[in-house]
């Protein structure tokens, strides 16, 4: 088991995510950025879908309660076992009482800490990721006991990777979205050539960008949305949904990320800058 000692700012249990259920409006929730926590559930060799701690912006302090191994990723906050300070994507052999803290927030906003066969929490309509009012809580609180399998034997293939960092990426790869064909030759321009600064309005259900481009008066039927559908109001403001975001909307969906900018831009805050390129 795991103890929450300190919960910081937003910390969550996450997976893969909750699939083929957004008919009835159960949107896909899940890990925010998929690329780091792929990687860490690699070295640990676990499957993909194994469920990690996600860590927005200030990172809890946690106590092990059961022997495990562990390692973490995404952003970097500063994380520290025992007071050592420890680095990214690194296995490391856990005892009981061992204590992980996180400090400053470096670079990124979102932090992942995977564990062994990872953490086995309730699974409600086939996945651990919260998600209130599905899951009794939103998020986790101080004292809080996390589930896990007790690993003392594990001999891990490969201990530590190093990765070509995306935290400093600030370029969104995007596609055209169902409705692109509404934009005119001024807001594709405004779009494609503007820097947009992410709002503070962010979280997991969608980003806002500061900077608006020309607006419209295209009126729609509320229709189907996925995360990375970018929506774009009649004030002209774009909103991108994430892992959390509604399954409809009746804005047009002009542009969609790419799983990977999806990645990117959940490792972005409020006054970070970004640019948008259609691929």
């Amino acid at each position: 088991m795991l103890k929450v000692l300190k919960a910081g700012f937003y910390t969550t249990i996450q997976d893969s995510g909750r699939f083929g259920l957004r008919d009835k409006g159960v949107p896909v929730s899940g890990v925010m950025d998929d690329m780091s926590v792929f990687k860490i559930n690699s070295l640990l060799e676990n499957k993909a879908s194994a469920a990690v701690l996600e860590i927005t912006m200030t990172g809890p302090t946690l106590i092990f309660e059961e022997d495990t191994y562990m390692a973490i990723g995404g952003a970097e906050m500063s994380a520290t076992l025992n007071n050592l300070p420890i680095k990214n994507y690194k296995v490391y052999q856990i005892s009981i009482g061992d204590i992980l803290s996180f400090g400053k927030l470096e670079k990124g906003f979102r932090s992942y800490l995977g564990v062994k066969e990872g953490f086995s929490v309730k699974e409600v309509l086939g996945s651990r990721s919260f998600y209130k009012p599905l899951t009794k809580f939103a998020r986790l609180i101080d004292n809080d006991i996390v589930p896990f399998n007790t690993q003392q034997l594990f001999e891990p293939k490969i201990s530590e990777i190093k990765v070509d960092c995306f935290l400093d990426v600030d370029v969104l790869e995007v596609t055209k979205g169902p409705e692109f064909d509404i934009l005119n030759d001024r807001q594709l321009e405004e779009i494609f050539s503007k820097t947009f600064t992410v709002a503070h309005e962010n979280n997991r259900m969608a980003y806002q960008l500061t900077e608006t481009i020309t607006p419209h008066a295209i009126s729609m039927l509320t229709s189907a949305t996925l995360p990375g559908t970018v929506q774009l109001t009649p004030a002209g403001k774009l909103i991108v949904l994430m892992k959390d975001g509604q399954t409809t909307g009746g804005y047009p969906r002009v542009i969609q990320l790419t799983d990977r900018s999806i990645c990117i831009l959940a490792q972005k805050k409020g006054g970070d800058r970004i640019s948008i390129k259609l691929v």
